[in-house]
Parts: C-alpha cells; structure tokens; sequence
C-alpha cells in the first residue's frame, strides 16, 4: 500500500493501474457518506477535489472519473481516476472490457504525488 497524504481522518493511497489513479479513505470505518458529520464531508469533497484539480492540471486527461462504490470494501472511499481517450479501457469502466493495449507515457506520478501531498499539506496545517 503506497499512502500518499495522511491527516486525523483521512489518507489517500495510489492504487496499482495503468492510468492515474487514487483513492481517498475515511480512516474511521463509515459505511456511508451519509454517516459522516457535515465537517467530515465537507473534508472529504475538498480532498477529492484538491486532487482532481491537480490531476487536470498536472495530466491534462480526456476527462476525471470520481466514483463511490464500495460494494467489496464497504467502507467510504473515493476513487479519482485519471482518464484517456487512448487508455486501455476508455471510453468504459477501468472495471469493463478492456478496449486496446497501449502504453501511455505520462509525466512522473512521484511529482503528482508529492504537488498533491504539498497542497493538502498547506491546506490543513
């Protein structure tokens, strides 16, 4: 497990694919949002959103895939995907049917880490 940013409540761990692709924890084990307080939730969508931005920004894919399911782990947890138009399954699912076999050449995902660990960093100290 590589856990990219770590607070109180929550952490952020890469998860092992093709594409650009984390996924933001509650360290609590909450089965729904709805369980969370609103200062939780609140935390929650501004650690999804910092790190979308900064996949946008850094990446510049074809579009960013946030999603919820929670079905294997029922635990909350976000996933934030980075997508291409020549990634291995687009335009379906990372869980559908794998559409072609390429290679993407991305910039170095250690700097998206550490842009993603640096301004959640400054945005809770």
């Amino acid at each position: 497990m590589y856990i990219i940013f770590e607070n109180q409540d929550f952490y952020i761990e890469k998860e092992e694919s093709q594409i650009p692709w984390v996924k933001v924890f509650t360290k609590e084990p909450y089965k729904e949002i709805s369980d969370l307080s609103d200062e939780l939730r609140h935390q929650l969508f501004d650690i999804v959103n910092v790190v979308e931005k900064e996949m946008l920004s850094y990446y510049r894919p074809t579009k960013v895939n946030v999603a919820s399911f929670a079905n294997m782990l029922p635990r909350v947890h976000i996933h934030v995907m980075a997508r291409f138009e020549d990634d291995n399954y687009y335009p379906n699912p990372m869980w559908g049917e794998q559409q072609r076999d390429t290679q993407l050449k991305l910039p170095d995902e250690e700097r998206f880490y550490k842009n993603i660990f640096n301004k959640l960093t400054a945005l809770y100290n």
